[in-house]
């Protein structure tokens, strides 16, 4: 019988090549008045921001370009751009780019209506909205953020924490492939990988909320990744590649946001926080290290998921297919150029203790973990990574 659950996920996605042509025009539609942009300044670089100033302009759109996100992106970042926005009464917001900058953009429409505050909103369900319309454009092919109800944001020091709620999902997203063709190899790699994760973890997730469409989305995810990420790292302006890389990150975005993730993210994040790696690079250097952990007493979802990503597992079965998809992950990293181990990002190893006992303050993610983690894991596991 097939449990109660619920599944959320953005209201309308329109996908496919050049289709940001279409944002003027949604964008008057759907906001009216003035808009508030929300991106970053490597995307400012790219020329991918005056395309969208010269789209909203030409539909006689009125906006107001932020351009001040970071990675990881600090409370003072966004009470920046919520200041912005407001000053500008914006009544739509726009956000172009990766994870971080779709993340603010999410909360910018979320509090410059200024009926909560950022302190008041962390945490599962605490954000209670209204939020103005929000439009969602990913450039990269990782976070999914564009169908998920979270925004991480980084507190003090190095700490993250996460504002999650329904009302953070945006009301459209416009997925464009050709966005995304001018990502170095080693940005394609970290957020391939970092998408492929999300996927892992939704399927074998322990969340009372593991849902069948999650599931699928799931392993349609790891097919379309699989198929195509060393393809589009070695060719990046390959559409079919592309295509299937912003695809596939998009789905395995709605399975994770309804079936949480889990050890993987709570062992990466104290690395970004604490040595500023990149999200996805954080995630891509422990993943098969804690999917062997899990492996260990609870190999049936890796060994269901293995065929998926890299078919020629399928001539495996149980135990021996969830450890060959374990070093599948591994070489798929190798092969894409990542680097292998945490020495390799010049972490000393006496800050090992320190990480793992940092991951523990990461309750939220552990809970969805298939077999439960101790800081004693936490350190194993880094140990092995290292």
């Amino acid at each position: 019988m097939i449990p109660t659950f619920t599944f959320n996920t953005t209201a309308s996605i329109q996908f496919g090549p050049g289709i940001l042509s279409r944002l003027g025009d949604l964008a008057r539609m759907r906001m009216g008045g003035r808009v508030m942009v929300v991106t970053d300044p490597g995307l400012v670089a790219t020329g991918i921001v005056a395309r969208v100033e010269q789209i909203l302009g030409e539909a006689s759109v009125d906006f107001v370009i932020f351009t001040e996100v970071e990675a990881d992106p600090p409370e003072a970042v966004i009470l920046k751009a919520v200041a912005a926005a407001q000053s500008a009464g914006a009544m739509g917001v726009i956000g172009v780019g990766g994870g971080s900058s779709l993340d603010v953009a999410k909360l910018v429409a979320l509090l410059a209506v200024g009926k909560e505050e950022l302190k008041d909103v962390y945490g599962v369900g605490n954000a209670k909205g209204p939020r103005l319309p929000l439009i969602l454009i990913p450039t990269t092919s990782g976070t999914g953020s564009e169908v998920t109800p979270i925004s991480i944001v980084t507190t003090g020091a190095a700490e993250k924490m996460g504002v999650v709620s329904p009302i953070l999902i945006p009301d459209l997203a416009l997925l464009d492939p050709e966005l995304t063709y001018g990502l170095p190899p080693h940005v394609t790699a970290a957020t391939g990988i970092d998408a492929m994760v999300h996927a892992i973890e939704a399927y074998a997730s322990a969340s009372a909320n593991n849902n069948p469409v999650s599931r699928i989305l799931a392993l349609e995810a790891l097919t379309l990744m699989g198929r195509s990420v060393l393809t589009a790292v070695n060719d990046g302006r390959n559409a079919a590649a592309r295509g299937d890389m912003l695809l596939g990150s998009m789905l395995a975005g709605q399975a994770f946001a309804n079936s949480p993730v889990a050890a993987v993210h709570a062992l990466a994040y104290p690395l970004g926080g604490h040595f500023h790696i990149p999200h996805g690079l954080s995630n891509a250097l422990v993943l098969p290290h804690v999917l062997r952990f899990n492996c260990a007493t609870a190999p049936e979802a890796y060994a269901e998921m293995a065929p998926y990503a890299f078919p020629d597992l399928a001539r495996f079965q149980g135990q021996e297919r969830a450890a060959a998809f374990c070093d599948a992950l591994a070489d798929l990293s190798r092969d894409c150029g990542l680097p292998l181990g945490l020495k390799a990002m010049n972490i000393p190893r006496d800050w090992l203790p320190r990480l793992a006992k940092d991951a523990m303050n990461q309750t939220r993610l552990l809970v969805n973990n298939p077999r439960p983690v101790t800081e004693a894991d936490a350190l194993a596991i880094y140990s092995a990574a290292y």
